[in-house]
């Protein structure tokens, strides 16, 4: 019996006669070498399965494969075709011809990548996997070949190819026969190190040049030899030239040559570096720039209209008409004539100009007819005016709720590069109440926000400061906003206003500095019900959740570092992100007495710090796997004369971007237990009712993400960590019968809660929608010696005291 089964969950039923099913493959090879990245060089894989035991893409695909006809197919997209022919020759306009004409190609794609790669469903899974030895044979010089590169010249490569046996008695069984796994046994040898290198350079001009930059070479005498390093070292040499007025230089002219055979025995390697001479100039010719020429608005036609223009700082512009504030464009441009030609200037005014958000496209090319070399920039202008409508569906701590967002955007508006931003927003939501038992009610959340951003930090710097800050791309925004909340327990209203500074140094590296944060926030119409609420939390010592519904006055200065390594998130390499900001709120209060905020205007003003930190971390362990890491950190502290934070300035944990076996912000703080549940066979034991702020935050995840199928990708966590509070939360947590809310070094790792859970991921390639569900393992709210609850999770309700219900999550995009 077991045999049959496993032939039907591995696809050994799809086998042909006289077909094997290569089963598994493994890599043994010593430490120093990498078996991950050896797996990339598999000529041939094994069928992916799911938990080790099953292959369901194998039987996806066949599913696929059994409604398939190529001729039906080809006959399909023939038909698609001639129709889309007799409407374009129907056309009566070219514009309509031209749109056509597109979906004509798109379709005609479509269709080949049906004839190619089989129907959706067949490329959603994956055809059996027939072993065939020459793929062995071809994986054995790759990994051959690989080792070599990485300076293993005498390396020794071996692959075993055998049946899958249970045990001898099992010999003659059909179904284990069908079976093959290969086992490659790699021995590398010792590999040899760079003893000496030298260049081979005729033009003396180059030899200088490369002689003065050896501080970043990649090729070191000592280092182990590696063809990466050799393919770095091209890379440099190459940009080095071009960077130096070499605009013609290819990495054609650079050549190595490595050699063990002068050298006494002991696994050394000599490099000659040689860079060739052009063969029909006989030199490199370093280039000069004679002439830059922007074009404002390539690709626009205006009838009986003739361009005009005028020069700038060296630049000559061209237009039909001057839109543009000539001083803002030419902080942009890096390029001057009289200086050689640089690559990298090139790039970095063209990534410049392209951060304006004024144009379509930003083209840069070089023209060396007639002995000159003139540099030409083409731009092509963006719609000055742009309207943008989106409808839909937010999912958030309720349920599903409708919003529709609408958005105008004005750029150029005083004709300094300036974008001008006016959006509004309106959505229902059903939330649960905090003080009835109905289900749920409808809260009506609606905003609008104005702002302006301008292309250049608003300070009166020099205009030589200015072209030299340019290079950072930095902007200045100022926005003003008003955000309405309307529930049946309370009115809540906020005005706010803030300027905020950016720039960036590296591409990777981006500083905001936020000196003008304002927001004036107002509750009203509290209901008797709310009321009493708030009282019996301050009771408890939550006292931060009363003063947030009082009428306050917030202002803060921040200041922000956000770093992304290898463009964090993407599916080829490794990659990282870090953000970290300071807040300081109430600063002005240092300086200046605040009491007449509270007298004369009845609100309540704060002063604190608050430090935040997230880290993020994407590692690629295959081609359809990744592992993902977060920290999450947090530390705020009031010291103005109320002793509290802001409500929006605490931390929370839990919910779906957090420990996503809690509800949102309902966890912690420390093992402070929640109020016992008044109906334990809906909710568990505690209410989670009430949110959880605190003062301190960490917190941790791991995610294992492994494409399924198609569009259906699927996802193992595990979360961990809490939030604690400076002082204790109340008398009773002092004497520990309501647990503890206050960090201590000595007890709260005791106080980490710890969740697990799996999830599915559906890529829409324009949006991710995910869902998650949380189990809880470790509940530091449950006295000690109880709080491993895994094994009291139930999926389903009824539930009881003894019971953790599962906590499903939906949300857009990953949560980390």
């Amino acid at each position: 019996m077991l045999p049959i089964i496993l032939g039907s969950c591995w696809g050994t039923k799809h086998l042909k006669d006289g077909e094997k099913l290569l089963l598994r493959q493994s890599i043994s090879a010593p430490r120093s070498i990498d078996s991950e990245e050896l797996k990339g060089l598999y000529v041939q894989r094994p069928n992916r399965k799911f938990l080790g035991i099953a292959a369901p893409l194998v039987e996806i695909y066949y599913i696929g494969y059994n409604s398939y006809n190529e001729d039906s197919m080809r006959a399909r997209m023939l038909r698609k075709d001639s129709i889309f022919e007799e409407r374009i020759r129907k056309a009566k306009t070219e514009k309509r011809k031209n749109n056509l004409a597109i979906r004509q190609q798109k379709t005609k794609d479509r269709f080949a990548d049906k004839l190619t790669n089989g129907n959706t469903v067949m490329q959603w899974g994956e055809p059996v996997s027939v072993f065939d030895s020459t793929n062995v044979t071809n994986t054995v010089e790759r990994f051959s070949k690989y080792l070599f590169s990485k300076g293993y010249f005498t390396n020794k490569v071996t692959a075993k190819i055998s049946q899958v046996r249970s045990s001898k008695r099992e010999k003659k069984n059909r179904f284990l026969q069908k079976l093959v796994q290969v086992s490659y046994k790699l021995e590398p040898g010792q590999p040899y190190i760079i003893d000496s290198m030298f260049y081979s350079i005729q033009d003396t001009a180059i030899l200088s040049l490369v002689n003065k930059n050896q501080k970043w070479n990649h090729l070191k005498k000592g280092d182990p030899y590696d063809q990466d390093n050799l393919t770095k070292e091209r890379e440099r040499l190459d940009l080095l030239m071009k960077n130096n007025g070499y605009y013609d230089f290819s990495r054609q002219y650079i050549e190595y040559w490595p050699d063990t055979s002068y050298l006494k025995p002991g696994r050394r390697v000599m490099i000659m570096i040689e860079i060739k001479d052009p063969a029909k100039r006989g030199y490199h010719k370093q280039f000069k720039i004679d002439t830059v020429n922007f074009n404002t608005d390539a690709g626009v036609n205006k009838v009986d209209m003739v361009r005009t223009g005028r020069t700038y700082r060296d630049i000559r512009y061209t237009y039909y008409e001057d839109n543009y504030n000539l001083k803002i464009l030419s902080q942009r441009v890096f390029l001057k004539p009289g200086e050689l030609y640089s690559r990298t200037k090139t790039l970095d005014t063209q990534r410049q100009l392209a951060n304006l958000d004024a144009f379509k496209f930003v083209n840069i090319n070089f023209d060396t007819t007639g002995g000159r070399f003139i540099a030409n920039i083409f731009t092509s202008p963006l719609a000055r005016y742009e309207w943008t409508n989106e409808a839909g569906v937010s999912v958030t701590q309720g349920y599903p709720g409708p919003f529709y967002n609408m958005t105008f955007k004005k750029r150029n508006i005083f004709n300094g590069l300036e974008t001008f931003d006016l959006s509004g927003r309106i959505g229902f939501e059903g939330v649960a109440p905090a003080t009835s038992d109905e289900d749920f009610y409808k809260s009506i959340e609606a905003g609008v926000n104005a702002s302006f951003t301008f292309p250049q930090f608003v300070w009166p710097f020099r205009e030589r400061v200015r072209f030299r800050h340019a290079q950072f791309n930095p902007k200045t925004k100022f926005t003003a906003g008003y955000a309405y909340t309307r529930r049946p327990e309370y009115t809540r209203t906020a005005w706010s206003l803030n300027g905020t500074y950016s720039w960036n140094n590296k591409r990777t590296r981006l500083y905001t500095f936020t000196p003008v944060n304002l927001s004036v926030i107002d509750t009203a119409n509290l209901s008797a019900g709310f009321r009493d609420l708030l009282a019996e939390q301050e009771n408890l010592g939550n006292f931060s959740l009363k003063n947030s519904f009082r009428p306050s006055f917030v202002n803060s200065m921040i200041f922000a570092i956000t770093w992304n390594h290898k463009n964090y998130g993407n599916l080829e390499r490794n990659s990282a992100y870090m953000r970290a900001q300071l807040e300081s709120g109430g600063t002005i209060w240092n300086i200046f007495n605040g009491d007449f905020i509270t007298d004369k205007y009845s609100l309540e003003y704060f002063q604190f710090l608050r430090l935040s930190l997230d880290m993020r971390r994407i590692n690629i362990v295959g081609r359809h796997s990744v592992v993902a890491y977060r920290f999450n950190g947090g530390l705020a502290y009031a010291y103005g004369k109320n002793k509290s934070l802001p409500y929006e300035k605490f931390f929370f944990a839990g919910g779906s971007n957090s420990i996503r076996a809690w509800r949102p912000r309902r966890l912690g703080p420390g093992s402070f237990k929640p109020p016992i549940s008044t109906d334990p066979s809906n909710d568990g034991l505690y209410d989670y009712s009430i949110e959880k702020p605190a003062d301190i935050l960490m917190e941790a995840s791991l995610e294992v993400r492994q494409k399924l199928f198609g569009f259906v990708n699927g996802a193992i966590f595990v979360d961990a960590g809490n939030v604690w509070t400076f002082e204790p939360r109340s008398t009773l947590a002092e004497e520990g019968s309501a647990g503890n809310s206050q960090f201590r070094l000595d007890s709260f790792f005791k106080e980490i809660a710890v969740g697990t859970g799996f999830g599915l991921r559906f890529d829409f390639t324009f949006l991710i929608l995910r869902f998650d569900v949380g189990i809880k393992v470790w509940d530091p709210a449950r006295a000690e010696g109880e709080r491993f609850v895994l094994d009291k999770v139930k999926f389903f309700g009824p539930f009881s005291t003894n019971k953790e219900p599962v906590i499903y999550n939906v949300g857009i995009g990953y949560p980390f």
